[in-house]
């Protein structure tokens, strides 16, 4: 007699039968409700080859929501109603059975705008800290939820959205998602991470290894000092700085080893030598030969801030002036909707850029009442977004979806793998990060795309990290993907919405101040 063939089916059997009678506790069931989802999270069983979601409306009759390897799920439950009572087991899936590992009751609940933001920002929030790359604490570059990752580098960290996760992480203390020890101790780890890695003349690379701290090459001659992506790394140091500057003894040393890191930076070596203008570039094998100009409009502003706020390694108010203004060139009178822009946006004049140049220089640098004789720049990004959005409203390619609840162009992942979308470059593509991270421009029209999102897209954009990176009904786009540059800004200034933290902190840093003096700003904060 063939034994295998009577003892695989009873094994089959018994797992069945173990999951439809009363289930066993071996772990313990986290469950968070909302009001079109549901949060659950549970202990890894080791023999465990995957695990399956299961739901009942009477607590009798269980029904299958979903499958994963992961330990956290979100079950989007619009389609079992709403106010809903619900009771869930996780199975653990085993090579020869099925075994329940935990149950619990929850139910959803309506949620307010406060409660929606709460959500948003703290999914994203976890970006940088569940996300974050294990040896460095940095934020990765990229998570692909599908595990799909270009040249196998989910471990490549990005310096700049590193800087736009910082004002993340310090919003999670304050909010206390975390202890106030434990995002000591990943502040220290970036920190001494970074003293470490390679940098050029105190400039860090645009991409750096998370295992070793080497410079990982943007491009060919992109394998040395990155001054933008530099800056935006520094702006969210500061603000760690400035956050932890009167703390503890351990909360000071820190502030110290981080005012080192910035006396480090030498901005006047990227002036090639005095000349009056910036250069994005510098190559231990080519030099200059990139010469890349930072020349106004676009992201880059907080690299001439920082530059001319630095205590050891200060340019010219010249450079401002003659390079990025050109000589007062930056100037426009555009008209646009009936929004004006004050500013020559470089390749985007008439329309303005994608809206990532309205965010990325503007997370510590508050641009509330922030004037110099160029622009007012609380005005020109409202305008910038309103301008955005209104051609989005205008819809000319006739694109489905796009609407006052759903606009916002700006750089992510795209059809053709990335884009950085802006009127003048609109592929059907929207960046929920585009209207979420001009919430303090436009509050009322931002959260209108926040609930649109979430309320009638749901599981299409919503993910464990918050909002994914990009979204195309037209093109039936829904990419399970995140990039730092994108999550770091909507958790930063969702925040500065609402408490001004970020703003409150940089702006505070005494160098900061008398940098923007010197270039001619002037500003409340001031």
């Amino acid at each position: 007699m063939n034994h295998t063939r009577i003892v695989i089916p009873i094994l089959i059997v018994l797992g069945l039968f173990a999951c439809q009678n009363k289930p066993v506790e071996l772990g313990t069931l986290e469950i968070d409700p909302y009001d079109r989802h549901v949060e659950l999270r549970w202990n890894p069983s080791d023999a465990a080859v995957s695990y399956s979601v299961w739901v009942s409306l009477d607590g009798e009759t269980f029904t299958p929501r979903g499958e994963t390897t992961d330990t956290l799920y979100l079950d989007f439950v619009s389609d079992l109603g709403s106010d809903l009572k619900l009771s869930y087991q996780i199975r653990a899936n085993r090579s020869q059975d099925t075994l329940v590992l935990a149950s619990k009751e929850t139910a959803t609940r309506k949620m307010s705008d406060e409660e929606l933001l709460d959500m948003v920002a703290y999914y994203t929030f976890r970006y940088f800290w569940h996300g974050a790359e294990p040896n460095s604490g940095m934020a990765p570059e990229r998570i692909h939820l599908d595990g799909e990752y270009p040249d196998n580098d989910a471990h490549i960290v990005t310096t700049g959205g590193t800087g736009f996760g910082l004002f993340g992480l310090i919003a999670g203390i304050e909010r206390e998602w975390v202890s106030r020890e434990q995002g000591l101790a990943r502040m220290e780890r970036i920190v001494g991470f970074l003293e470490k890695a390679d940098r050029y003349n105190g400039i860090w690379a645009h991409w750096i290894d998370g295992k070793t701290g080497k410079t990982k090459p943007f491009g060919k001659k992109d394998n040395g000092a990155d001054l933008v992506e530099s800056a935006f790394l520094m702006q969210g140091l500061l603000t760690v700085r400035e956050y932890y500057k009167h703390g503890t003894d351990s909360e000071k040393v820190l502030a110290a080893r981080i005012n080192k890191l910035w006396e480090e930076m030498n901005w006047t070596w990227h002036t090639q030598g005095g000349k009056d203008v910036l250069y994005w570039h510098w190559s231990p094998e080519y030099g200059w030969d990139m010469n890349f100009a930072l020349e106004g409009y676009n992201e880059c502003l907080i690299t001439y801030v920082l530059a001319a706020a630095s205590p050891t390694h200060t340019i010219d108010a010249a450079a401002y002036h003659k390079g990025w203004a050109r000589n007062g060139g930056i100037q426009a009178n555009n008209l646009a909707y009936g929004y004006p822009l004050q500013l020559r946006h470089n390749g985007a004049e008439e329309k303005g850029g994608p809206l990532f140049w309205a965010h990325y220089s503007y997370l510590g640098l508050n641009p509330m009442g922030l004037k110099d004789r160029y622009a007012d720049y609380e005005q020109e990004n409202r305008n910038h977004t309103l301008i955005n959005r209104a051609w989005c409203l205008e819809n000319p390619g006739n694109f489905k979806g796009y609407g006052e609840s759903l606009w916002g162009l700006t750089a992510s992942y795209s059809i053709n793998f990335y884009n950085a979308h802006h009127p003048g470059n609109d592929t059907g593509v929207i960046s929920p990060t585009a209207a979420v991270s001009s919430i303090p421009y436009t509050p009322k029209e931002s959260m209108e795309v926040i609930k649109n999102l979430y309320y009638n897209y749901g599981k299409k954009v919503l993910g464990k990290y918050g909002f994914y990176d990009a979204m195309s009904p037209h093109h039936d786009f829904f990419p399970t993907r995140y990039l730092a540059i994108d999550q770091g800004p909507m958790i930063a200034m969702i925040e500065n919405h609402r408490t001004g933290l970020g703003w409150k902190l940089f702006m505070g840093a005494p160098e900061v101040q008398e940098g923007l003096k010197k270039l001619g700003f002037s500003t409340p904060s001031r």
